[in-house]
């Protein structure tokens, strides 16, 4: 249609010079470069679905959402059919990793820009339009950020921690946060745990120090952490993000109170609990086609191998953490149900956390805890837009970057209703397939 306007217009043009006759010009054309996707159920990440919605894209971002009857299609803008599909906005990780893993590899050294790249455009081909990098990444992933406010995009976009603050004097991590903000890195991030006793707790002193640098060059610190008191204290320090579960104990109404005075979100990361001992045997997702449209076989061969298996059966974290699985769970659905704001996060990257996969596993067992779908949608969307301090992306509003799922069935009734996913618009354009081909649905 574009090419067919364009085409028109060009010949009109020439005739008039050639002929030397009195031709007016043609004028602006308001529908060209526009795009109408119309007939969907539209959720746009701000309130009730819209049945018979059109949203109207140009130049990457968003020019109009809304019901057909007060949204009007320009004239001549190409014209997508999306009758009997459910479009949302795309999905926002509030943490994962952009790791050095190559399968079940992991090593610095094959940290590259091309690793980056090929680990955004698989979270990308899942939906996954938004990545919260929480630590590790360095000038590569920060170069890939910066390239990516452009109209152009079809890859999945990235904020970044850099280098995770650790030290034994308040000076060493100081040094590390200033470090970090040279870099202009978009969060801090530090370790509070012993890792189930077996290691030495960062103390109050050194993360205090954290957050203070931190928060003088304006950066905004998440914190990895397992029990409800460190949670107490990273909080009353200044924390802004909580990046785990509370997984030791029940929440309490002071840890609630606290959240919700300052306004602080938590990632529940659920799946990182799975990831953790659900090896011990075949997991039923090694069946599941969505997976393995994705999966590298050689790496499953690697997990069903049964030595590794009973290596995991025997493994007192791996079983310690499915026990706390139930408690993070439970903490989920208490946070949310006290209106603490939550965003979707996995901690996917590491090795055998599959990126992609894995977020769609972690909005199922949201909804297992208890969370309604729009709930689930909503950490995922708007609500780990405002968690995150994104203002372009989260909602299919006016103005904002064009990044959006289209599904043949809707999730919004039934959260398994993600794997129903068709097609993958960002800043306006599908997301290529595997190949590198044009994606189809």
């Amino acid at each position: 249609m574009k090419r067919l306007l364009f085409s028109t217009v060009l010949f009109s043009t020439l005739l008039c010079g050639l002929l030397a006759v009195g031709c007016s010009s043609p004028g602006p054309q308001p529908g060209v470069g526009a795009t109408a996707y119309v007939g969907a159920t539209l959720y746009d990440g701000t309130g009730d679905p819209i049945p018979n919605a059109v949203l109207i894209v140009r130049d990457g971002r968003v020019e109009a959402a809304g019901p057909a009857s007060e949204v009007q299609v320009p004239a001549g803008a190409e014209q997508v059919d999306l009758a009997g599909k459910f479009v949302t906005p795309g999905l926002i990780m509030g943490h994962g990793h952009l790791a050095g893993a190559k399968g079940l590899d992991s090593s610095p050294e094959i940290y590259t820009d091309e690793l980056i790249r090929e680990q955004l455009g698989l979270y990308a081909r899942y939906g996954v339009t938004t990545v919260l990098s929480l630590g590790g990444d360095g000038p590569e992933a920060i170069a890939i950020r910066d390239a990516q406010n452009t109209a152009d995009l079809n890859r999945a976009r990235l904020y970044a921690a850099g280098i995770i603050a650790t030290g034994d004097t308040p000076e060493a991590v100081r040094e590390i946060v200033q470090k970090d903000a040279e870099m202009k890195v978009d969060y801090i991030k530090i370790r509070v745990d012993d890792n189930l006793g077996r290691g030495k707790k960062m103390p109050p002193e050194i993360y205090q120090a954290v957050i203070e640098e931190a928060h003088t060059h304006n950066l905004p610190v998440a914190v990895h952490l397992y029990y409800l008191d460190d949670a107490k204290g990273v909080l009353e320090a200044g924390a802004d993000l909580i990046a785990h579960s509370v997984r030791d104990k029940p929440v309490d109404q002071e840890l609630i109170s606290m959240l919700k005075e300052r306004n602080v979100c938590v990632c529940p990361t659920l799946t990182r609990e799975v990831s953790t001992y659900v090896y011990e045997s075949e997991p039923d997702f090694f069946a599941d086609p969505f997976f393995l449209k994705e999966a590298d076989p050689s790496v499953l061969e690697q997990l069903k191998d049964p030595e590794r298996q009973k290596g995991i059966q025997g493994n007192k974290s791996a079983q310690h953490y499915k026990k706390a699985l139930e408690m993070a769970m439970a903490n989920l659905k208490a946070l949310s149900d006290a209106g603490v704001k939550i965003v979707m996060g996995t901690d996917t990257g590491p090795p055998a956390r599959f990126q992609g996969y894995f977020e769609h596993m972690e909005m199922d067992l949201m909804a297992k805890a208890g969370l309604t779908p729009m709930q689930v949608f909503a950490s995922a969307t708007g609500d780990a837009a405002e968690c995150l301090k994104l203002t372009d992306v989260g909602t299919l509003e006016a103005g904002k970057w064009a990044d959006f799922l289209v599904f043949s069935a809707n999730p919004l009734e039934n959260i398994q209703n993600t794997k129903s996913l068709q097609s993958v618009y960002i800043a306006g354009n599908p997301v290529p397939g595997k190949d590198g081909m044009p994606a189809t649905d």
